[in-house]
């Protein structure tokens, strides 16, 4: 998995995105280890393009999709979907258009921070969002990391 590469890959290209998921916890802070990075994406035409300009490279496939199905890696498949949760040679990677519990990329980048990261500038979900994301999913996993995002939020707000 090399996240590191793929964030840069996305700054580079100047991809509109937020990071969203586990990601945004380690930029915070969060000892939490996370398999995937999980992004928000504007769905603007030009962000579109550069979106897979910037993934093609490394070969982005739907999970679990079967290799003899083909599939088309291309701005108009990102058109046609809102939800894309990709293996690529860089690693597992989630394009959601949505951010449960927040809403649309607009609204995910009002309620993010920049953050230097991997040598980069980028946006990820502040901590008072990023619980209420977690808290709207409602997944099991996303549940457990609460008590520490919770935490973290209660010292970033004592300094």
């Amino acid at each position: 998995m090399n996240f590191e590469l793929a964030i840069q890959r996305l700054c580079d290209a100047g991809v509109k995105f937020v990071v969203i998921g586990g990601w945004a916890a380690i930029f915070h802070g969060s000892a939490h280890v996370t398999n995937d990075l999980d992004i928000c994406y504007s769905r603007d035409r030009e962000n579109l393009g550069k979106l897979a300009t910037a993934l093609a490279p490394y070969h982005p496939r739907p999970r679990e999709f079967p290799d003899d199905l083909p599939f088309v890696w291309d701005a108009a498949t990102l058109a046609n979907g809102t939800v894309f949760t990709l293996t690529t040679d860089l690693g597992i990677i989630d394009l959601l258009a949505e951010v449960s519990g927040i809403g649309t990329y607009d609204e995910a980048y009002a309620a993010s921070v920049e953050v230097d990261a991997f040598g980069r500038r980028l946006r990820a979900l502040d901590l008072r969002a990023l619980i209420q994301a977690k808290k709207a999913a409602g997944r099991r996993k996303d549940l457990l990391t609460l008590p520490e995002l919770e935490g973290l939020l209660e010292a970033e707000q004592n300094e």
